[in-house]
């Protein structure tokens, strides 16, 4: 069996959140917070991209990486939650797409420490943006949903990060720094 072409894969990630389009936000359920990391393209771009990043970097940043997105992820939630109006949210969020995506591009090996906190920051940046939107009660119902997502999107891009070739995985990095870039234009 062929592996599909990395845009073919890309698009097909990519549907879900094109066709619930931020739907769901209120939602008290595991269900709700299982489909809101799905709802926007820069959602699910950011958290494949983590996943790429580690495949190309390896060795434990396989683990640290994606473990230290939705962490911080969940930090960042309940801050969001809890003050929700911090205007430097969206662009952080356009911005861990094009960073992140830029990075697998050229193929850059940072220190484990800033690649980490890197991560992290974007992943609070989801995170509070997660809170920020999500349910006022019910919460941690809502983000054990988002945070399994959001680990099974990360190890979607490991497993594509893995099954590409290193020309094609910095291609994919392009192309999610250029959907970062289009998004932030839009």
């Amino acid at each position: 069996m062929r592996a599909l072409p990395p845009a073919l894969a890309l698009a097909l990630l990519l549907q879900p959140s094109l066709a619930l389009a931020h739907g769901l936000h209120d939602s008290r359920t595991f269900l709700g917070g299982a489909a809101h990391p799905l709802s926007g393209a820069d959602h699910v771009l950011a958290m494949v991209a983590v996943g790429l990043l580690a495949a190309q970097t390896g060795g434990r940043a396989l683990w640290a990486m994606p473990l230290g997105f939705v962490v911080a992820m969940l930090a960042g939630g309940a801050l969001g939650a809890s003050a929700p109006g911090l205007p430097v949210i969206e662009p952080m969020i356009l911005a861990s797409v094009i960073v992140l995506g830029a990075l697998i591009a050229m193929s850059v090996r940072l220190p484990p420490g800033l690649a980490l906190s890197l991560i992290a920051l974007f992943g609070a940046a989801h995170g509070w943006a997660h809170g920020a939107e999500g349910p006022q009660t019910g919460q941690a119902f809502f983000a054990a949903g988002f945070a399994l997502v959001t680990a099974l999107l990360h190890l979607s891009g490991i497993a594509l990060g893995r099954g590409l070739g290193a020309v094609a995985l910095r291609g994919a990095g392009a192309g999610a720094a250029l959907a970062g870039l289009a998004l932030a234009v839009a």
